[in-house]
Order: structure tokens, then sequence, then C-alpha cells
């Protein structure tokens, strides 16, 4: 489909995609799991004397819950909610025959709610729900003894400690044991503080005649422990086959052959954009006359400390390559160049991009465009930590966002063209031109990357944190920062599971995952602080059996780069999730970064999550993100009640910055922000194509549709800039959608530059920020809002 704007520049039409005719369901498996706790599709009511479970606080913020099956489960998957809200299912890990899972960010007098999913004899069976107050201990069932609670809680301690066991059923007597066998009402009975001086595993029950016995509470106490520090890795790993390393010496025909070769494989927007092909193609320091060609998930980047160290004679090229494209870049996503230098050919780089598609810290000698050569339509795009000396042309690019740059000139604007610490940005015309320029980028910290010493050892380079940051961080020489040997890094590819990645990290490695599609049937624990997390080649994590993929604890300093999630055809709760809820540690002079980090709903497999991004952890910065509810893919993998999503962001964290945010498709609020002091700079959203009917997408009673991006009505500072959400309900035109921003009216409550479209006048939303804005015109033609309030 093309629809051409009305006016002198030309512009997109809806992107031309393939999708699926949504097919029957319902959403009684995800209803069930939200509102029952319970687990999959075809469970049974579980047998008390399958198993025990106990709580024990672990820590003034954690508890650990504990399930014991009494006969083998092959999984444990734990339903949760904290304080009745931010469900999580997660599965449990295996610790002997018990499955433990710790859960964090408790305030004291927080009421943890949980049930289990387990395995017995091939079957699964679901809990009852069980309470859990914190500093109070488990509210057990009916005539059943509480279950008794340590303090201090089970962890790692330096020096010996005093542990004093308690219970909340009055009278009842705690019996123990310290060698790690089951206690009984014949054990040790507790009297007062045990003297814990080695590391000791703790275990008590509670027991009190006419009542039934508690549950088995337990808690390890390591003693004398240090920091984990990971066991020393290689400083020259074997990145695997998926990791191509280049060097001068190779001769640029060889060169030539191989990147044509795998080109060929990843270019086809039909066969290859949901493939499970992953590669990286590295350059080592020197100078190449090669055609680089970039298909899908495919990074090209050099391994110099700057960029231009790695020079490239010739072009790094993204264009509509395909016959099926039909000259349109719109569905030109998941590929990335990074860290090198370019001399193009005729003088013009040419990356016409979509989602999911960073050029990051290059170094242009030329002109770079960023529009197909064809002219056709384009949906990018991001642009970070860049110089380019001529022209950059977004021309037929529909939105954009370009931050800590410098350009010779620019050119262009169709809807939504941001900028932000860009030298030789437009001034700010917003909405003729629609260019929003900010002259500096509040909170900045470039992504780390992979680079190798004269001596041919490896390293990652972790650029410092800036302030009100402006142009290139290496603009001035090399970019301020520290490095991290790459003998301290964990090199995940093929073979490794859940279980081998979690390993690493719990030795305190740091990971550096390789192009791979991994399946984790456990979540990825992410609890050390200053982990660096870098992925090449949009290496994949896809959880299985409804887990959470990924969770960080509320620490410093965690850095996430190069990621794609897709979600599992079982849904999960979230796909990534940044500090425990009710994180409230400030990381100012060191936050968690997310960059370069990818989540996908349907597309490839029928793929299910409720949400893709949860961050609780305050001052994250959130770096270029495509949260992607798919609207086309392979048979069977799209649909209203195939590939359900409610929301691609939720931020409960305070001061949290996200520059570059893409989230679409998704069925209820695509972006809801609870936390203070937030700000987005750049925001591009498409509304879901397929609601079969107003009915099926209402967000209250009178209210039509759901906002793509919604402040919580107790938010009292909040700022943001260059946002734009379109619409085309091509199933049912229609369908309405009554605003595309909702925000509380306060005065410290910001938008700037905001505007909603309806693609070729498919369907239509009646405002564009709470009541303010005009009704979507017929033909693609944007509605603006310069401010509000």
């Amino acid at each position: 489909m093309r629809t051409l704007l009305t006016g002198a520049r030309p512009g997109p039409a809806p992107r031309a995609r393939r999708r699926a005719v949504a097919v029957l369901g319902t959403f009684a498996l995800l209803l069930a799991g939200l509102l029952g706790l319970s687990g999959a599709a075809g469970t049974a009511s579980a047998d008390s004397s399958d198993y025990t479970q106990s709580v024990s606080g672990t820590s003034s913020t954690q508890a650990q819950v504990t399930f014991t099956p009494t006969s083998t489960s092959t999984y444990v998957i734990i339903h949760y909610l904290v304080n009745s809200t931010n469900q999580q299912n997660v599965q449990m890990t295996a610790a002997g025959s018990a499955w433990n899972y710790t859960v964090g960010g408790l305030s004291s007098g927080a009421v943890l709610t949980y049930s289990f999913t387990y395995t017995k004899g091939g079957l699964q069976y679901d809990s009852p729900q069980f309470t859990y107050t914190q500093g109070g201990g488990t509210t057990p069932p009916p005539g059943t003894v509480a279950t008794p609670s340590f303090s201090p809680g089970g962890g790692s301690y330096t020096t010996a400690q005093s542990v004093t066991i308690s219970d909340a059923t009055s009278g009842a007597a705690i019996h123990y044991t310290t060698n790690g066998s089951t206690p009984t009402a014949s054990s040790a009975t507790y009297s007062g503080a045990i003297n814990v001086a080695s590391t000791t595993t703790l275990e008590a029950i509670a027991v009190l005649s006419g009542s039934t016995n508690s549950a088995v509470a337990n808690a390890t106490f390591t003693i004398g422990s240090t920091p984990a520090t990971c066991p020393a890795q290689s400083d020259t790993p074997d990145f695997g086959p998926n990791v191509h390393v280049f060097d001068p010496s190779m001769g640029n025909a060889a060169i030539q052959s191989q990147l044509d070769t795998q080109f060929n494989q990843m270019k086809d927007t039909a066969t290859a954009q949901f493939s499970e092909n992953r590669v990286a193609d590295l350059f080592k320091p020197g100078t190449y006359s090669v055609e680089d060609n970039v298909g899908y998930y495919t990074s090209v980047a050099g391994l110099g400390q700057n960029p231009d160290d790695v020079t490239i004679n010739g072009d790094v090229t993204v264009d509509a390559f395909n016959a099926s494209d039909a000259g349109n870049a719109t569905q030109n996503f998941w590929r990335s160049a990074e860290n090198l230098a370019i001399n193009p050919t005729n003088g013009t780089e040419r990356w016409a991009v979509a989602q999911a598609a960073p050029f990051r810290r290059i170094d242009v000698h030329g002109n770079l465009a960023l529009y197909p050569a064809s002219y056709g339509y384009a949906s990018g795009g991001y642009i970070s930590d860049t110089k380019v000396t001529g022209q950059t042309a977004s021309i037929s690019q529909q939105q954009w966002y370009t931050k800590d740059s410098d350009l010779g000139s620019w050119s262009g604007g169709v809807w939504n063209m941001v900028f932000s610490g860009v030298n030789g940005a437009p001034a700010n015309t917003f909405p003729s031109p629609p260019e929003t320029t900010l002259s500096t980028t509040p909170v900045s910290r470039d992504v780390p990357y992979l680079y190798i010493d004269s001596s041919g050892k490896y390293h990652v380079f972790l650029p410092s944190l800036r302030t009100n940051a402006s142009g290139p961080s290496w603009e001035s020489g090399s970019t301020p920062g520290t490095s991290d040997p790459m003998s301290q890094f964990y090199v995940v590819k093929a073979g490794d599971t859940a279980a081998t990645i979690n390993n690493a990290l719990s030795e305190g490695c740091n990971l550096f995952v390789t192009p791979g599609v991994y399946h984790l049937n456990q979540t990825l624990n992410v609890t050390k602080a200053n982990t660096v997390i870098l992925g090449v080649g949009y290496p994949t994590f896809v959880p299985d059996n409804g887990v959470n993929a990924m969770q960080v604890a509320d620490v410093d300093g965690v850095r996430i780069k190069g990621l794609l999630f897709d979600a599992g055809t079982t849904n999960s709760a979230a796909l990534l999730t940044v500090g425990p809820s009710g994180s409230s540690a400030s990381h100012a002079s060191n936050p968690t970064t997310i960059q370069d980090v990818f989540f996908r709903i349907g597309g490839e497999i029928a793929g299910k999550a409720t949400q893709s991004l949860v961050v609780n952890s305050n001052n994250t910065i959130i770096d270029h993100t495509w949260a992607w509810r798919a609207d086309h893919g392979n048979p069977g993998t799209v649909g209203w009640t195939v590939n359900t999503a409610d929301t691609g962001l939720t931020v409960n964290g305070n001061n949290v910055l996200a520059d570059g945010l893409f989230v679409e498709h998704y069925q209820k609020y695509e972006v809801v922000w609870n936390g203070q002091g937030g700000k987005t700079i750049f925001f591009q959203n498409e509304n879901p194509y397929d609601p079969p009917n107003q009915a099926a997408w209402m967000s209250s009673s009178g209210v039509n549709g759901y906002a793509a991006y919604k402040v919580g009505a107790n938010v009292t500072t909040h700022e943001a800039w260059g946002l734009g959400s379109y619409c085309y309900f091509n199933v049912n035109p229609a369908v309405n959608n009554y605003h595309a921003f909702e925000v509380p009216n306060t005065s410290g409550v910001k938008l700037h530059d905001a505007l909603t479209v309806s693609l070729g006048g498919v369907g239509t939303i009646t405002h564009v920020v709470n009541d303010t804005g005009a009704v979507t015109a017929s033909n693609t033609t944007p509605s603006n809002v310069v401010s509000y309030p």
C-alpha cells in the first residue's frame, strides 16, 4: 500500500508488511494467570502431600521462597504479587531436592501473595495461594502453625552471625537442625540465639499441640565470604562460528567473498527476516577496500579503540535490496554498524533502515543518506556518537533520532526529526519543518564495545557517564572511560544454557554474548553491580515455559547492550525487569544502561508476554530500544489472540531517561510511566493494527482505545520531546483511539512537539494529548501539538 503525502516533501506510506489474519482464540489463559495466579492451561489442582513450601526473610528487603516436592519435579514456576501488583511468573532454581527463588525489593510489611505450578509424573499441577508478610512471616492455612523466620536472614557474611528464630504463632515450639537435615518435633528445641561461625544451613519447624506443624524454613549462612570474582577466562577467546574476525592481511578479495556469501543468506526480506541466522563481522585495526552490504541480524563493527582505527574505503550499506521491497526500506530491521570510519565510494554512505538498526561511533568522510536509492519509503531510525563531514539527508524517512553527534549539515523532515547534543543540527522549528532540537542530552553514556590491543588481547571499553552531552565522545581524542579485560567475560555461544549462563553470572563474570538463539528454561539473574552484558550479531533470548527472561537487581552500573528478547509461546509476565518492585536506591552517579536492546512478540513464533521491559530502578538510562508486537510474520504467529502483549515499557523508577524509544502495536497502554522526574527524547509508535472491533479495545467505559504513552495519574514531574503516534486499523477501519498521549494535568508534566497520523486514513485518533489536538486527517498528514499544557 502506498499513500503519498500532500505538500512539498516526499513522505512515507504505511509500512508494506505481510501480516497474518487474526485467528480464533481468547484471553482466557492470560486472564487466568493474571487474576488467579495460575500457571499454564491444562493444570490440575495440587495435593498438599505433594510438597512443602516456606518463605524466610534473607534480609530487610529480600525473602527466599522454597518449594520442596515429595517426588521429582522437572520444573517449578512461582507466580507472585507484591502488595497485589506487578505479577511475576518465574521458574525457580533447583537446589538439591528443593527449588528456591528470592524476591527482592520488599519493604517491611510488604505482602507477598504467591502460588506454584509444578510437575509430577509428567503432569502439571497448580497449588493454592499463600501469603507472606515481610517481617511478619507466612500466613499459613487455617489450623497450621506459621513458618519460622530467621534474623538476620541467610546470605553471605564476612564474620560470624548471631541468628535468632521466631514464629508468629503464639505458644509454638521451634525445633531446628544445623546439618542440612529436615527438622522434626524430636529435633533440638530452640531456646536462644544460635552462633553461626562457619558456613551453615539452618532449618526449622514450629509445632503446636492441636495444630498442623509449620512448613520447614531454611536459610544458608555463608561466613567469611568475599564478593564473587570471575574465574579467569581467555583474553583471546574462541567467539564461535558466527563471529567473523577480519584482518587486513587476509586480503580484500577474500574478505569480500565472505561478506557477499553471508549477505546473500541474510538479505531477503521474505526469507531472512524471521530466520535464526545471526552473524557479527568484526574488523581488526587497519584499512579495507570492501563493499559491505548489511543484511538481517548482522552487526558490523571495528575492533579499534576509536572509530578511525578501522577504515573502510568503500561502503557499509543498507538499501531496499530486494525486488519484493518495491523500493521501500520499511522492513529493514535488526542490523547495526559501529566503531569505524567510512570513505564512501561515491562520496555518500547509505543507511536506509527502519527500527532496531543503530548507527553508532561512525566517522563518515562524506555524506550520509538515510533513504533508499529509489527514494522509497523508510521508517527509522537512530544515530549516536557519530561524525558526518558532509550532509546527512533523511528525505523519505518518516522519523529519525540523532544524538551526541557532529553533522556537516542536515536535510529533510517528514513528521518527527529529533536531535539532542548534535552539532550541526537544524534549528528547533517543529512543526514546519518538523525538527525538534535540544542543545544537549541530559545524561549520556555511550555503549560498551569490544576492541583488540597491539598484543592481540581483547578488552571491552566502558565509556564514562556524561551530563549535558554534546558531540561525539571521541571528538577530542579517545573516548573517556575504562577497560575491562576479556578475562572477566564469559563468552556465551552455541551450547550454552540458562544454567551455564547463570553460573557464570553467579561467579561474578560479565557476559559477551555471541550471535545465536538461546532458549531459557530459567530466568537469567544479574545481581552484581557493574555487570556488563554485551551482545554482538543480535543474540536472541527466548524464554520457555513462561519464565521471565532476565531480571536485574537494584544495583549500580549494570550495562546491557545488543540483545534481542523474543517472547516464547507460553506467556511471560515480563521479558526484562530492571530492579525488583519497590526499588528505592539512587544510582545517579552510576546508572544501569539498557542500550540497543530490542523486544519482539510474535513474528517468528507465536510469542506472548504481558510486558516487555519493566524498569523499577531509579536513574536507569534506556538508550535506543524497539519493543515490537509483530504486525506481520510467519504463518500462525500474528493475530489479536495469538501474539498477545499488553505493554511494551513500564517505568516505575524515578529520574529515568529514555532516548530513542520505539514501541509499537501493544494491545493496551504501550508505555506506562509511573516514576517521578522521567524524561523521554524521541518516541515513535504505531497503535495495534488489529483490534477486531471497538468493544475489544476500550481502556475504560466510554473511552475508545488506549493511549500509546500514559503518564501515571500520581506523577507530578515528567517531560518529553518529539513524540509521534500513528494508527492503521486495517482489520477494522471503524476502530478509533480517543487520544495518543494521556498525562495528568499539572504544570510539572510537559510534552513538547507531539503528533498523530492516520496512515492512509485507515482509522482515526481523535486527539493528540488528553482532549487537545485535532482528529487525524484522512490524507496522512499529522495533527500537531507544539506544547502541552
